[in-house]
């Protein structure tokens, strides 16, 4: 892919490492002197020491064949100038940073792909971690639901039940879904069905329409 990447700070940094190690040519934009010349020095891409927000600098980075623009700047008005010009070249992927989540309705009314501010999803994370440690990994889906992976332990609710009888001893609620299970032994990930059994040690993911309630994730852990 052609990717231009706007902003070369906390987060467009290694953005650019994993695009240019995956073998896509990269343009970067950088306003700020010192970081466009780190980042010349550092990888094999185009670097523009210049103002995304002025057109010129767009064609030079050659946004006509653009597959995606990503804007990573610490400004949101910044941004969704860039995402505008990159709608007015018609690019197939925007992606944009939100820092205030006031702004996220702008994004979508130029209909552009969203990331919430960063520092707080690393800060959420890490209150996760602390805060529900059964849970290995978890992604929000809406504002209540969540799909989160988490280990079964020795000894658990639903450890040595089939995921009907679960689901009849209500360990497994209605708006809640065991959508995988990786056990050590098995190659793949196991797609469950109703006779599928959880075993400890199973990593599973699970879907909840109310998110990794405290009294659900007890279901799987001691």
């Amino acid at each position: 892919m052609y990717i231009i990447v706007v902003g070369a700070g906390d987060i467009g940094r290694p953005l650019i490492d994993i695009a240019t190690s995956s073998g896509n040519e990269v343009v970067v934009i950088e306003n700020d002197e010192q970081r466009a010349d780190r980042i010349a020095d550092s990888y094999d891409c185009l670097v523009l020491n210049a103002d995304a927000t002025i057109k010129g600098t767009l064609e030079d980075a050659g946004i006509e064949r653009a597959d995606a623009i990503v804007t990573t700047t610490d400004k949101d008005a910044t941004n969704i100038m860039i995402c505008l010009l990159a709608k007015e070249f018609e690019v197939p992927s925007i992606v944009s940073v939100v820092h205030n989540p006031e702004h996220m309705a702008l994004y979508q009314q130029i209909d552009v792909n969203i990331m919430e501010n960063p520092q707080e999803l690393i800060a959420e994370h890490l209150f996760r971690a602390v805060d529900r440690p059964a849970i290995v990994d978890y992604m929000r889906i809406t504002e209540d639901a969540e799909v989160f992976e988490i280990s079964v332990a020795e000894g658990a609710p639903i450890a040595d039940k089939t995921l009907t009888e679960a689901a009849a001893a209500g360990i497994v609620p209605d708006d809640v879904l065991i959508v995988a299970v990786e056990r050590e032994e098995a190659e793949t990930p196991i797609t469950p069905k109703g006779n599928t059994r959880i075993h400890p040690g199973d990593l599973v993911t699970v879907y909840s329409a109310f998110g990794a309630d405290p009294q659900l994730t007890a279901q799987f852990g001691r």
